[in-house]
C-alpha cells in the first residue's frame, strides 16, 4: 500500500489541501505524524474517508453529523436501522427547511407583486414592506 502527500491525497480525493488541514482539525481524519523526513504520508485508505466527508456534505450533512457517521461506522454496536433512522431525520429537517422557504418565497413574491417598477425609490413597495413601524 503506497502512502500519499497531502497534495497527492487532495488531488486523488478531489479537494483541497486546506480542505484536508480543514477536516484534520476539526477530528475528522487523521493528521500522520511528521517523520524526520518532514512529510507527512497519507494512507490511501485516506482517499475514501475524503471522498465520503465530500458526498455526505453534498447529501446535507452538517461536519458534525459526519463526525458522527464516522463513528458509527467503526462501532461494533451501531446497526443499520440507527444509521436510517438518521438519515430519515435529516429528510424531515429538509422537509421544513423547504417548508419554511417555501413561506418565505411566498411573501417576498406578494411584496414584488405589489410594485409596478415605476415611480421614485422612495415609494417603492417592496422597501415599504421592510419598515416595522
Amino acid at each position: 500500500m503506497k502512502n500519499l502527500t497531502i497534495g497527492e491525497l487532495a488531488r486523488r480525493a478531489e479537494v483541497g489541501v486546506e480542505t484536508v488541514r480543514f477536516y484534520e482539525r476539526r477530528g475528522l481524519i487523521q493528521r500522520p505524524k511528521r517523520p524526520l523526513t518532514g512529510y507527512r504520508s497519507y494512507p490511501e485508505e485516506a482517499i475514501l474517508k475524503l471522498q465520503f466527508i465530500r458526498r455526505s456534505k453534498e447529501l446535507g450533512f452538517s461536519l458534525r453529523e459526519i463526525k458522527e457517521f464516522l463513528n458509527l461506522r467503526v462501532s461494533p454496536k451501531v446497526t443499520c436501522r440507527e444509521v436510517r433512522e438518521r438519515a430519515e431525520k435529516k429528510v424531515a429537517d429538509i422537509d421544513e427547511r423547504i417548508n419554511a422557504l417555501q413561506k418565505i418565497r411566498q411573501a417576498l413574491q406578494g411584496v414584488i407583486s405589489k410594485c409596478t417598477g415605476a415611480g421614485p425609490v422612495s415609494e417603492c413597495p417592496i422597501l415599504q414592506s421592510f419598515d416595522c413601524c
